[in-house]
């Protein structure tokens, strides 16, 4: 009996000391040092942990990319590989690789923009029933055309436009024929028969199906960079309004928008911005790819009206800290405004990914105005330390003042700008 408490009593002391080791101070500075650092050449000094004493922090400067300021902070000299060694006694106890990129700077946006889409091929939005004398048929349904799908192609011919299908629809009806379309869904293209039928109410051949070819709305510009002319807005996709599918995009452009009032954000309910603009109007540029980061595309004569004109650099990831940032955005006709907000949270994403920011509106102004992050603000940059790091993407519906926020380097990759090239050729 006494051997088996001893055990159990060594057991439970096993598991405390286990359970406890994480809170033991030099452990916790340990688990908080790195494996992996990534900044650009032209950014602030990189900062480790510290140990305490009996601990060097030393950087392997064989190609000369980094170098000691203090006993633990670091200057990148140019961009490439290094490391920074944790020693005891001599005795490398840990290792922190450090990758320094080339020097990448974007102008912040925050102008509100008109956003004008048009789909890739047209979108099928419903369904709707033909009066027949017959009775009510919907001949889309009969072909195993669905909500979401897009119309590609009539009897090998290319569709982008709905006016395109009437022509097709009438002659196959008057000649009691059916055309054979191509539809896209998801991933899958396939063929189907689909038949005409004429509509007994006005005498006119109908399919029975609702489409769309376009689409429409407002946000916020974020990004441009001179050196490709290429820009980033919105932070988040473009969705059809029905179907709530992404639009697949044909071409599209954006132009400028004037914000006329502001609907304010209250728990339960997203504000929303009220602009107008034409889509007539002077074309700022045009719009390639529409992804779960944004629309992206290039612009024709640069950006301007901003905050600032100049180029600034970029924040990755690692580099944002929780506390003080700004936003850019429009509040009011197209004048951009800087307004306080603060990182709650900063999530470390090995891969793409949207959500990597909480962010909190903290601005009195801004507060009072919007209510917080309201729609049509989505785009809006973020910016820390002087450096660029992100955009708003969306709002908490039962929290007006917050919201997520997606890192910068992602809108770069979906834009076609790729900062990790250069490293990833060299290695």
């Amino acid at each position: 009996m006494n051997n088996r408490k001893i055990r159990n009593g060594i057991g439970i002391l096993l598991l405390v000391t286990f359970l406890s080791i994480p809170f033991i101070t030099p452990i916790q500075k340990y688990l908080s040092i790195p494996n992996e650092i990534t900044t650009v050449h032209s950014n602030s000094p990189i900062a480790v942990p510290t140990m305490g004493d009996g601990v060097d922090i030393k950087e392997d400067n064989t190609d000369e990319v980094i170098t000691a300021i203090d006993s633990s902070e670091f200057q990148a000299l140019k961009s490439g590989s290094s490391k920074i060694v944790y020693e005891m006694a001599g005795l490398p106890i840990k290792q922190v690789d450090v990758n320094v990129l080339k020097d990448m700077k974007v102008i912040p946006g925050g102008q509100s923009i008109g956003v004008n889409l048009h789909t890739l091929g047209v979108l099928v939005v419903g369904h709707h029933q033909v009066t027949t004398k017959d009775g009510q048929v919907s001949p889309g349904e009969e072909a195993d055309i669905k909500v979401g799908d897009i119309l590609l192609k009539i009897n090998g011919d290319k569709i982008n436009k709905m006016k395109e299908v009437t022509p097709y629809v009438k002659t196959a009806g008057e000649n009691n024929e059916s055309l054979t379309v191509t539809v896209k869904r998801g991933d899958k293209t396939f063929e189907t028969e689909l038949t005409p039928t004429l509509d007994s109410n006005d005498d006119k051949y109908r399919i029975g199906l609702y489409i769309r070819d376009s689409a429409s709305g407002i946000g916020t510009m974020t990004f441009y960079h001179p050196k490709t002319k290429k820009y980033g807005a919105l932070g988040h996709v473009i969705s059809d309004m029905d179907t709530k599918e992404p639009i697949q995009v044909h071409n599209g452009t954006i132009v400028s928008s004037d914000v006329k009032s502001i609907s304010k954000g209250k728990n339960g309910t997203p504000g929303e911005k009220q602009a107008e603009f034409s889509p007539g109007e002077d074309v700022l540029g045009n719009i390639q790819e529409n992804t779960p980061f944004g629309v992206f595309g290039e612009l024709k004569d640069g950006l301007s009206g901003g905050k600032y004109n100049k180029p600034m650099p970029i924040g990755l990831q690692g580099e944002v800290e929780e506390g003080p940032a700004k936003i850019l955005t429009v509040v009011e006709g197209q004048k951009v405004e800087e307004y306080d907000v603060k990182i709650v949270n900063s999530i470390k994403q090995d891969y793409p990914s949207t959500k990597g920011m909480i962010v909190k509106v903290t601005d009195e102004e801004l507060l009072e105005r919007t209510g917080g992050i309201v729609q049509g603000m989505s785009g809006s940059p973020i910016i820390q330390n002087g450096k660029v790091i992100g955009a708003v993407t969306h709002v908490f519906v039962n929290d007006p003042t917050s919201g997520y926020g997606v890192h910068i380097e992602w809108m770069l990759h979906e834009a076609g700008i790729d900062i990790y090239k250069e490293e990833k050729k060299a290695s």
